[in-house]
């Protein structure tokens, strides 16, 4: 690896351009090249760490030994903004699905680095084209015009369209989730936390069990000389089967347990698309050059984002109900 030619990339860079590390894409930035080191300091933070020219020396020569592609895996703790600048050399490229570091004979754009400022844009407003952004607009609309921090005293038809609408944006939100998820999915390759702007996920394994055949489990446990009696229990298909020709009942052999919830019936879609529309006009048809509107759209926006974001912290419980 020649030095030079690495700091000769780097510097090419624009100054405010983002660099991401390859595991844990934590967004930092390069604040100064120096002959011996590159400084950089991650995002949100002031502290100024350097990158020694040594120690891209050893990187270098362990993507050497690894036989041109080196797992990023094996980086000691804090060297990923390494791996990252040197990507913006022309001899080395990043596979950020792979995880891997390798030598390259055609120079490719670092994936890691985001050399562009992003900019206003003072052109027209573009709206997605998603269920949950136009639900999401409505349930604004209406958290706007009622106080809903006194629910008992809003009437029941704004209690109906408030909840027709928070089950709306939660039933849409979560089909893009698991869209968004989908890609997540196949981008994350480690278990160490991905950070974002708003949060951070991680890829995670969930370990369902699935029983195999009753006569193969109770031979095996049988031959391990397990009382079959201590392991055998209660078919609840067969024994709904059998109370049908009893004189038992139902609560005789189950614990029954009733809880009330509200389900959403109907969903009156002509009424919202015609609300939806006015306030899709009054957007459009407004001065967007005053100071004045600009600020409520940045509001409005920035309400919707919290209304969709992910919220690491946050636990969902469903509520059980009795059979």
């Amino acid at each position: 690896m020649t030095w030079d030619n690495l700091l000769d990339n780097v510097e090419e860079l624009p100054a405010d351009a983002t660099l991401l590390t390859p595991l844990s894409q934590k967004p930092f930035h390069i604040t100064d090249v120096q002959q011996h080191r590159v400084l950089i300091e991650y995002q949100g933070d002031s502290e100024t760490v350097p990158l020694q020219r040594e120690q891209f020396e050893t990187l270098f020569k362990r993507v050497d030994d690894a036989t041109g592609s080196f797992d990023l895996d094996r980086l000691p703790p804090g060297a990923e903004p390494y791996a990252t600048v040197m990507s913006l050399h022309p001899r080395f490229t990043i596979d950020d699905r792979d995880g891997t570091l390798s030598e390259s004979e055609t120079p490719t754009a670092s994936p890691l680095v985001d050399a562009h400022t992003v900019e206003q844009d003072d052109g027209p407003r573009e709206e997605p084209d998603i269920s949950v952004y136009a639900d999401a607009l409505l349930l604004i609309d209406a958290l706007e015009q009622h106080d809903v921090t006194s629910l008992t005293e809003l009437d029941v038809p704004t209690l109906v369209n408030l909840y027709t609408l928070l089950s709306d944006v939660q039933r849409n939100a979560n089909d893009l989730r698991q869209e968004v998820r989908g890609v997540l999915l196949d981008r994350l390759h480690h278990d160490q936390p991905v950070s974002g702007q708003y949060g951070s996920v991680q890829r995670a394994v969930r370990r369902n069990r699935t029983l195999k055949d009753d006569e193969e489990v109770l031979e095996l446990l049988e031959a391990e000389g397990i009382d079959l009696e201590r392991v055998l229990t209660v078919d609840t298909s067969k024994l709904d089967d059998a109370l049908e020709v009893t004189s038992l009942s139902e609560s005789d052999v189950y614990e029954i347990e009733e809880s009330e919830y509200v389900r959403k019936a109907d969903v009156d879609e002509e009424m919202k698309e015609t609300r939806l529309q006015g306030l899709k006009d009054q957007l459009a048809g407004a001065d967007e050059d005053t100071t004045e509107l600009q600020a409520e759209i940045e509001e409005l926006e920035q309400r919707i984002t919290e209304l969709t974001s992910f919220d690491s912290g946050t636990s969902y419980h469903t509520r059980s109900t009795g059979g």
